[in-house]
């Protein structure tokens, strides 16, 4: 068996490709409350499903943060796999509610590509993700820039 070989190259990116990631995750209570413990967060709309069923949704929300961290992730084997360091992350839109069962699913489009003006061995990548859940709603969308290594300056292994 051969191994995989994770990512992709600054070179191998096309401006206007879009990657229809592989990865999906459906959400679990359990998850959603790891993740509230994790990072403090106990607001109860994501935790008590009384106080919830007495909100606007009327059920227990994700938060969305995690939401936005497992769309990160699901993005990682085409998008950041070569990647030296996410450079930033902006415009992060909540698109939609998010529910314990939901299945979120990913796409990313390249929206720019330069190299680096600093180190010839890296190139930066600007893409915009969106994640939609199991009836096809968008649900989350950001940009980012992400500083990856260009193929020719790679060591042979």
């Amino acid at each position: 068996m051969e191994s995989h070989d994770i990512g992709f190259y600054w070179d191998d990116f096309e401006v206007g490709g879009t990657f229809v990631h592989s990865l999906s995750k459906t959400i679990f209570e359990s998850d959603n409350n790891l993740f509230c413990l994790l990072t403090m967060n106990y607001h109860p709309v994501h935790t008590n499903v009384d106080y919830a069923a007495k909100n606007q949704h009327g059920k227990v929300l994700v938060v969305g943060t995690l939401v936005f961290s497992l769309v990160v992730g699901m993005t990682v084997p085409d998008i950041s796999g070569k990647a030296i360091a996410n450079l930033c992350y902006e415009d992060i839109q909540h698109l939609g509610p998010v529910f314990i069962g939901d299945t979120i699913y990913s796409k990313t489009i390249i929206l720019e590509k330069y190299p680096s003006h600093s180190k010839k061995d890296r190139g930066i990548v600007y893409v915009k993700t969106i994640g939609y859940n199991q009836n096809g709603e968008e649900i989350i969308s950001f940009k980012r820039k992400v500083l990856v290594k260009r193929r020719e300056y790679e060591p042979s292994i």
